[in-house]
């Protein structure tokens, strides 16, 4: 795996999600509730702070958690809520060692179809369906990992030419389509959400 990726806005930090799979698992597990961009940066400061130039699953696994969230929280805190997402990042890292040996990359290295790698993202600590599907179309998209039926797996977020995740980020402007496309969303749930409260 080595691929130009454009997610963190960050020369180092893409550079790091372009070749190390751990690190771009890492940055799909962290982006929730915070900008995108801060959450792709996340695994190149986690990496800086262990003082590596790559994340190690054997290491984060180990590592004592009130050290590993300390590490997480110094300022810039790599998360909003860095105590919860350093523990998440942790049991991510112990279940890879359990049944991966510690490679990320196993997780989609051998698998036979969309479907089944479909299951074995859901199958990751913190990884519900929508965020697995939108990893699994990272993958697809831009990673080259492509098994038989993934665009079907991957639903919506499989789909050609479109800008609904950052599986279709490549720059600054399908990223600016991408972060439109999410308010659009976020803004029609809340309308849906306040029509509901009417009724």
């Amino acid at each position: 795996m080595d691929v130009t990726l454009h997610l963190a806005q960050d020369p180092a930090a893409d550079a790091l999600l372009g070749r190390s799979p751990l690190a771009a698992l890492t940055g799909m597990l962290l982006d929730q509730q915070i900008p995108m961009e801060w959450a792709f940066k996340g695994p190149r400061t986690i990496a800086d702070r262990l003082g590596t130039e790559d994340l190690d699953a054997h290491e984060i696994a180990a590592t004592d958690p009130e050290a590993f969230a300390a590490l997480l929280a110094e300022k810039p805190a790599v998360h909003r809520y860095p105590g919860s997402m350093a523990k998440r990042v942790q049991q991510l890292c112990q279940y890879l060692v359990e049944h991966y040996d510690g490679d990320a990359e196993a997780v989609w290295r051998d698998a036979s179809s969309g479907a089944e790698l479909l299951r074995r993202l859901e199958e990751l600590p913190g990884f519900g369906r929508q965020k697995a599907q939108i990893f699994l179309a990272l993958l697809g998209k831009r990673l080259g990992v492509a098994p038989a039926g993934w665009r079907e797996a991957a639903g919506a977020y499989g789909e050609p030419d479109t800008f609904r995740s950052v599986a279709d980020i490549t720059g600054p402007e399908s990223r600016a389509k991408v972060r439109a496309f999410k308010q659009q969303t976020k803004a029609a749930k809340k309308e849906e959400n306040e029509k509901g409260k009417e009724k």
